[in-house]
């Protein structure tokens, strides 16, 4: 369990959202961005994947926090923790129907937010304990099989542009799409081990045969500048003449 660990807050009342964000610093948490809007998440975890997303459930809009966290589940295996000021059993009964990881109540104290973010992060820890076989990948031949979620995906290898970390989460770029994995970047390293793939960061794997462009500190795969060391670079361009 770190304290590193990223949270994102959801909650259209921004005094309120300031005061949990300062809470969880003050706490050594990292919080990765506020937003008062449904409608506002879903782009935001194509960016960045948190590990936890605290929510309000009386959002304002189209959306209340309830209807969010369904669609969030439907592409993402998130810990939630509903925030709530309406704890009555209509909403209680809504909300349960999303398996969050907790509630905390308004108005709350210090105590209580630290508390119901620790619980999570034990559970979280001892849910990665008991299903091994989450993470698991296998390479065969010119494929990499990925399990995402429930399932298992075949992802050509030639197809893979390369491959950005995301905390406990990989994210695999390919020309046609992008697949997000329950992974380490190390884990993925460690069995992708195919001659045009190169660690170039400590937060990416790319595919030599998709460079566009070598700069003096970064690379450009697909419109993507993705950063490299003068180091690293030296190996690039070695690792080039043997592809």
């Amino acid at each position: 369990m770190s304290k590193s660990d990223t949270i994102l807050i959801v909650e259209d009342e921004m005094i309120i959202a300031a005061n949990i964000s300062l809470q969880l610093t003050q706490l050594g948490y990292n919080v990765i961005d506020i937003i008062p809007r449904a409608e506002e998440v879903l782009p935001k975890l194509k960016q960045q994947i948190p590990d936890i997303i605290l929510l309000d459930i009386n959002l304002k809009g189209d959306l209340d926090g309830i209807e969010l966290a369904h669609l969030i589940q439907k592409e993402y295996k998130i810990p939630i923790i509903f925030l709530t000021a309406n704890a009555d059993e209509v909403h209680f009964n809504r909300a349960k129907t999303t398996n969050p990881y907790g509630f905390i109540s308004k108005p709350f104290k210090k105590l209580d937010l630290q508390r119901a973010i620790e619980l999570v992060l034990i559970r979280i820890q001892e849910e990665k304990m008991n299903n091994p076989n989450e993470t698991e990948t296998f390479v065969i031949s010119d494929s990499i099989f990925v399990r995402s979620h429930d399932k298992m995906i075949k992802i050509n290898i030639n197809d893979i542009l390369f491959i950005e970390a995301e905390r406990n989460y990989c994210k695999i770029h390919c020309k046609e799409k992008e697949h997000l994995i329950v992974s380490t970047l190390k884990d993925l390293e460690d069995k992708l081990n195919v001659k045009s793939f190169l660690r170039v960061h400590r937060s990416f794997i790319i595919n030599m045969h998709h460079i566009d462009e070598i700069a003096s500190s970064h690379i450009v795969i697909a419109k993507k500048a993705i950063p490299v060391t003068a180091e690293l670079k030296k190996q690039l361009l070695l690792h080039i003449q043997k592809v």
